[in-house]
């Protein structure tokens, strides 16, 4: 592959990523897609094979599944570093990839035939937390009566900001420092799983 076709392609979906961020999936058209990207309206079935091969390629390349795949399939040396280092990246990734995390969060809402393959790149993070929640909240490290309540409860905090961005209150993403961000989050995660003050600084 030539280096121009590479071009192209990351220009229709780094097209794609903001349309579809922006309006939606079933409102942006092939051709709208194009304009945004400089292609001709014919690369897009050329290079991908048709607008819902795009929405696939967007996962495949802007979403941090081999980070994520790693980080779920890892053996964590404790309950709280597995807790502390998924919920950081989860954040990270959210506030980076606004677009990408936009998209996300639409497809689950609308739950259409697409959020198969929104879950196919989820699924491993969460299944892997709830994982670490059941391992400690039987080895004590976490003071919590049911794994299913508390996993609602970890999903919620760490991805509160994406919920705050659309609500009433006024929430300048400009002014937030990600790291800080990420941190604060954990700390707050893991102080709700009564993490004693020991573990949660190791």
């Amino acid at each position: 592959m030539t280096e121009p076709e590479l071009d192209i392609k990351t220009r229709i979906l780094l097209a794609a990523k903001k349309l579809f961020a922006q309006q939606g999936y079933d409102g942006t058209s092939v051709r709208q897609i194009c304009d945004e990207a400089g292609a001709n309206v014919s690369l897009v079935s050329y290079h991908f094979g048709g607008k819902e091969k795009v929405f696939e390629a967007l996962f495949e390349h802007f979403f941090p599944d081999h980070m994520m795949n790693e980080l779920a399939e890892e053996s964590m040396s404790s309950p709280v570093e597995g807790i502390r280092r998924i919920i950081g990246e989860v954040v990270k990734f959210t506030m980076t990839d606004r677009e990408m995390s936009d998209i996300v969060q639409l497809e689950i809402t609308l739950r259409t035939h697409r959020t198969d393959t929104v879950f196919r790149f989820l699924d491993p993070v969460w299944t892997k937390v709830r994982e670490l929640l059941q391992e400690g909240k039987e080895q004590g490290v976490f003071q919590i009566e049911s794994v299913s309540y508390a996993m609602l409860q970890v999903m919620g905090v760490a991805l509160a900001h994406k919920r705050a961005k659309n609500s009433r209150f006024s929430f300048d993403y400009q002014d937030m420092n990600t790291d800080e961000l990420a941190e604060q989050t954990i700390e707050f995660v893991l102080r709700g799983l009564g993490v004693n003050s020991n573990e949660r600084n190791h």
